[in-house]
């Protein structure tokens, strides 16, 4: 019996391979043949599981290449990651800086300070809320000159994003008078040994949740120590909603969140734990889900495969509003930069050396924030670079804590008349610098944070299979005057669909939100929707940042 090529030509088959060669003892002769025939035996078996094993992986890989198309539906699909990407040509995906724009409000009150941080905001009906901590930061020259408590909880309020004012609530007594914005101190929370100072403050956007506990809390507690959750109808006087906490797993030393997932029917938490427990190891972020938000499973870490380790103080992780199956992260990055003639050129040396005797860690760390994003809540794609730097080297810069990105973000005019909305975020400059902590607004444009960009060169961008509902494309993209964009529509084989080539479609230049392509047959691709097609992008010195198949409404 001849055996395949690739078995024959193997040394456990040819017996002279193994020394046996031909022995002058007739019995030993036999005994070597019956020996490789026990061999040739046993190798069949294992060329049957071979080939077995081989057929399975065949099997497999076509299973993969019949992976179903994704379903896109009429969701507004961000070019953030790779999710939707197959293929690139001459295109590289391009992370976005946010505009740096004014301080918007300084923690200048009396029961404020430059402690101030754990800042959330979020739109409410026509205006705009700021929850922040209020109070000096205990190991900065301002606390120990003129003290006052840092375990506070205050608000702001706005129309426009821009123009931010204290509401006077009359809720909490400071110095003998309650004329000011404070929402909670130390002693309201002071039976599960609550800290005002470590807060997060979100409005639920659960259709299932009653309107009397439409705006949460989430707070640490010590007694025992873990995550409690706070409840109000009005966003001003809350309550305790358990008195067991809903998270013990972590060291919740930061602003630890909660939100309601619409895309996935959960809430979800994150938090800060350290990567040897307690407070040991790498700063990092922990989540769980649950239907409910006052029991949560045991956490689990965020994966981050293709980014480098780094210490990551906050996550403010969050549902893009305009896309809310898709989850970014603005988290603030720590950097411990030692001792060094850099660190001695930058602004606030004084105060930076009276912290360090407190610390060393405190007077040579510098912060600064950076990008990630998700599409399950776990697993995330995130940014090296930082998505804000610290910036030219002036007063209160550089600092421990700066570039603290608040949790949320609004949508806001913008500063060009007759253009769309921006996007506003705020972050901190000064924290623990001086007598008050800053809040700069951030704008960047709708979808704007990544961008698939090509040069004057050209290039093309491809996209997996997937299938929409809708009759008619749009993207959000921008072009120089030179510059151009053209789509093609191709089938589940990837071959162009008559009427919807590159060739037929016209070229789209410009800088819009929510531009219809067309072709020359028109712009209605209605006839496609339910199959599995494929977009080819062709840009010419280009950024596209979103598609969205829609029905014109």
């Amino acid at each position: 019996m001849r055996y395949p090529l690739y078995y024959t030509n193997m040394p456990d088959f040819d017996p002279y391979h193994r020394g046996l060669g031909v022995s002058p003892d007739t019995n030993a002769r036999h005994t070597e043949i019956s020996d490789v025939l026990k061999k040739e035996s046993m190798m069949k078996k294992i060329h049957r599981s071979m080939v077995a094993a081989w057929l399975a992986v065949l099997i497999l890989t076509s299973v993969i290449h019949a992976t179903e198309p994704i379903d896109i539906a009429s969701r507004r699909e961000l070019l953030v990651d790779h999710h939707l990407i197959e293929r690139l040509d001459g295109v590289r995906l391009e992370l976005h800086r946010p505009v740096r724009r004014e301080v918007v409000f300084r923690t200048d009150a009396a029961w404020e300070g430059n402690g101030s941080g754990y800042q959330s905001v979020f739109q409410d009906g026509d205006r705009f809320l700021i929850y922040y901590r209020g109070g000096h930061h205990p190991n900065s020259k301002a606390y120990k000159t003129n003290r006052n408590s840092w375990d506070t909880l205050c608000v702001a309020e706005s129309k426009d994003g821009i123009h931010w004012t204290r509401p006077e609530l009359g809720i909490v007594e400071f110095n003998g008078s309650t004329t000011n914005n404070l929402i909670l101190d130390a002693a309201m929370v002071s039976d599960f040994g609550g800290s005002p100072a470590h807060t997060a403050v979100f409005k639920d956007s659960n259709p299932d949740c009653p309107p009397e506990e439409r705006y949460k809390i989430v707070i640490v507690g010590r007694k025992p120590k873990g995550l409690y959750l706070m409840v109000s109808g009005d966003g001003l006087r809350f309550k305790l909603k358990s008195e067991k906490p809903f998270a013990t797993e972590g060291a919740f030393d930061s602003q630890n969140l909660m939100f309601w997932d619409s895309a996935g029917g959960v809430y979800r938490e994150y938090h800060r734990a350290f990567d040897q427990g307690g407070y040991k190891g790498v700063r990092g972020i922990m989540t769980a889900e649950s239907k409910i938000p006052t029991s949560f499973p045991k956490p689990q870490w965020l994966n981050y495969p293709s980014a480098t380790e780094q210490a990551l103080y906050t996550n403010q992780i969050q549902p893009y509003f305009r896309a809310p199956h898709i989850f970014m992260g603005f988290p603030m990055r720590y950097n411990d930069r030692g001792w060094s003639p850099s660190m001695t050129k930058l602004p606030g040396l004084e105060e930076r050396q009276f912290r360090a005797k407190q610390h060393p860690r405190y007077g040579t760390t510098v912060t600064d924030a950076a990008f990630m994003t998700s599409r399950d809540g776990k697993t995330f794609d995130r940014w090296s670079e930082a998505f804000i730097r610290p910036g030219p080297a002036r007063q209160d810069t550089w600092v421990y804590g700066d570039n603290f990105i608040f949790w949320g973000m609004v949508p806001t005019k913008s500063h060009l008349q007759g253009a769309p909305d921006e996007i506003s975020l705020y972050a901190t400059e000064g924290y623990w610098e001086g007598k008050a902590t800053s809040f700069r607004r951030y704008t960047i444009r709708m979808d704007g944070f990544v961008s698939a960009q090509a040069p004057f060169s050209g290039g093309k961008l491809l996209t997996k299979p997937f299938k929409f509902d809708g009759s008619q494309l749009e993207m959000n993209f921008s072009s120089s005057a030179a510059g151009t964009v053209r789509v093609e529509l191709q089938d589940s084989a990837g071959k162009p669909i008559p009427g919807f080539t590159l060739a037929d479609c016209n070229d789209q230049f410009g800088d819009e939100l929510e531009r219809v392509v067309s072709w020359k047959g028109g712009a209605d691709v209605g006839s496609l929707a339910g199959k599995t097609v494929q977009l080819l992008f062709e840009l010419k010195d280009a950024d596209l940042y979103a598609f969205q198949f829609t029905n014109g409404e």
